[in-house]
């Protein structure tokens, strides 16, 4: 890793999933299963076919996101935007909606949006229904009213002919098999919202040794947002939960050993070559250092503009106010000529003077005034050009009797000068003065260092964000002491790692030392990882659906639902186990309590037959 690399956030927008038309193969001779992986985090669907024109890939991949606009105020009516169609969910994060409580299915309305979504856009054509089978993944252990809801739906609403349930990483534990695998194993799956420890015994799922941990991609990336919010307070509205998923999605690993990694982490030339530099979006405009110099000469002519119109709206004012204060002056003066005494010496005390020698003072001083104002204002009509550091910017005289102050030009031309101060010529400013000394790019830089290594630890330690649960090596010690010796051993055979999170490099490494510290001395382990962690669900779905098309193992037909109810389940290799709802049944009322009411009716006789 070279030091000081910087890393571009990629941002990227959802292009809107087009409408498919579907090939002739998924309807001919009968149409094929549609497989559908129902993920809290993501939604991938696509066709079941052993057709190899049918591409054996999800044709939709998309977030498990709805989000209802209020409408316009003109009068256009909510608009409903599903996954891809979104575009960017950082505008709307407020409106999102997601069917899931952790990874149950809660709210059938914003499910059935998704559906609508897959079955519009894969382009299935059938009037009033959907004709095809369809294939869905559920949560381990998913409560009976939960799929109670999901086969209504489907049965109800959509009139598929028959469905099939089954855990995602199961399937994707059915995906991976090869010809040397043992039938056992224990299946870690690390998703979104939840982590499971999934023990399988002879290719069947133990349901009453399962555990899940609530904690998963989610928790971790809003805890990363946390961390780098308190880090870096002043980029904290760029600091994103989709910029943060993208973090832990190509900057974060999972360290085989956490304690020793942190001691790593504090050698400044570690970090150095291990630091990465997250670059945010800014704009060069913001510094007036990075101007042009024909900017800055634009800027500076409208500068003086500005002067010379201010200079000329302070005169005037200052002309009025002067002409004002002699006419008034003047008329005092008259009352003297006239012989109006008693008025002429009312006037001087309201004019604060003693004398009339006092009062033809200021006239003079006044009239000498105006004149150098109306001189001031022709020659700024005829100079178009001002200089700016000889020319001084008068004030208007906030005192009408005060006549020195109106004879001198207040000088508050020093607000203006460094306004100007780039006026010299620029050849007389030496090279290094112009040199910026803040690098806007780098104050927009995120460093990555711990916070990659933290965000993913809370998986297997939730005590990190303050969680009061175990983490993956606590909860797989604790399913393993439930079995014998003998299990234990078949079991760790084969650890298979799958689900979003073991995409982190490092987690299998991970798990190995976890298991070496627990196992006995001397015994032996293996740990697989999935294929596709992502999407080896979908795939496993899709190799059960074309072998199972024909059966009836596994499915579950509209004359089971009706008959047994929407919570049930038929079994098979990668499915929950059924657990029905046993009601108890009310005891049956014996002799002896039946004895005095009978006694009690015989006595008292029916009023109809005595009638």
């Amino acid at each position: 890793m070279a030091a000081g690399r910087v890393f571009a956030f990629r941002d990227a927008r959802w292009a809107p999933d087009p409408v498919l038309a579907p090939s002739a193969a998924v309807r001919s001779p009968q149409p094929v299963p549609l497989v559908i992986d129902n993920g809290s985090f993501q939604t991938r669907a696509g066709w079941a076919a052993a057709d190899p024109s049918v591409p054996a890939e999800p044709l939709l991949r998309f977030r498990s996101l709805a989000a209802r606009s209020r409408g316009a105020r003109g009068g256009a009516g909510a608009e409903t935007q599903v996954g891809n169609d979104l575009g960017s969910p950082e505008p709307l994060r407020w409106l999102l909606r997601s069917p899931f409580d952790r990874n149950v299915p809660v709210q059938l309305e914003l499910q059935e949006l998704l559906f609508d979504h897959v079955f519009q856009r894969l382009g299935v054509a059938s009037q009033g229904c959907v004709d095809h089978p369809i294939v869905l993944t559920e949560a381990v252990c998913n409560p009976l009213y939960s799929r109670q809801m999901m086969s209504e739906l489907l049965f109800e609403c959509y009139q598929v002919p028959k469905v099939s349930y089954g855990v995602d990483s199961l399937y994707s534990f059915y995906h991976n098999r090869r010809q040397n695998w043992p039938c056992s194993g224990l299946v870690i799956s690390s998703g979104y919202q939840c982590t499971h420890i999934l023990p399988v015994l002879e290719g069947r799922l133990d349901a009453k040794n399962c555990k899940r941990i609530n904690l998963g991609g989610c928790q971790a990336a809003v805890y990363l947002q946390r961390l780098l919010q308190l880090k870096y307070p002043g980029h904290f509205a760029a600091i994103t939960l989709s910029r943060m998923e993208e973090i832990l999605h190509e900057h974060s690993y999972i360290a085989e050993d956490y304690t020793e990694e942190l001691q790593k982490w504090r050698s400044p030339e570690y970090y150095e070559n291990n630091v990465h530099k997250m670059q945010l979006p800014f704009s060069n405009k913001l510094l007036g250092s990075t101007l042009t110099s024909e900017e800055k000469q634009e800027r500076r002519q409208q500068q003086l503009r500005r002067l010379q119109e201010l200079n000329a709206r302070r005169r005037e004012e200052k002309l009025q106010l002067d002409q004002e204060r002699l006419d008034r002056l003047l008329y005092v003066q008259e009352l003297l000529e006239d012989g109006q005494m008693d008025q002429f010496h009312k006037a001087l005390v309201e004019l604060n003077m003693d004398s009339a020698e006092e009062l033809q003072s200021y006239i003079n001083k006044l009239s000498l005034a105006i004149e150098q104002t109306k001189q001031k204002i022709l020659q700024a009509e005829v100079n178009i050009e001002v200089d700016v550091v000889d020319s001084k910017p008068e004030t208007p005289d906030l005192d009408p009797l005060s006549s020195e102050q109106s004879l001198e030009d207040v000088e508050s031309i020093n607000e203006f000068e460094p306004l100007f101060a780039e006026e010299q010529p620029e050849a007389e400013k030496p090279v290094a003065a112009v040199q910026p000394v803040f690098n806007l790019a780098e104050y927009h830089q995120l460093f990555l260092g711990t916070e990659r290594i933290r965000a993913p630890e809370i998986i297997f330690q939730p005590s990190l964000i303050g969680e009061d649960q175990t983490g993956i090596a606590e909860t797989m010690q604790y399913v393993l002491e439930r079995y014998s010796k003998e299990q234990q051993a078949l079991l760790v055979q084969n650890v298979f790692l799958t689900g979003g999170n073991a995409m982190y490099p490092g987690l299998k490494a991970r798990v190995q030392k976890e298991l070496l510290e627990m196992r006995p001395f001397q015994s032996s382990f293996q740990v697989h990882l999935a294929s596709s962690p992502i999407l080896d669900a979908w795939h496993g779905a899709r190799d059960w659906a074309v072998e199972h098309m024909t059966r009836e193992e596994g499915w579950i037909t509209r004359k089971d639902y009706e008959e047994k109810g929407g919570e049930y389940l038929k079994e098979h290799c990668a499915s929950n186990v059924y657990v029905p709802i046993r009601l108890p049944k009310q005891a049956p009322r014996t002799t002896e309590a039946l004895a005095p009411s009978r006694a009690l009716a015989a006595g008292t006789g029916n009023p109809c037959e005595q009638a």
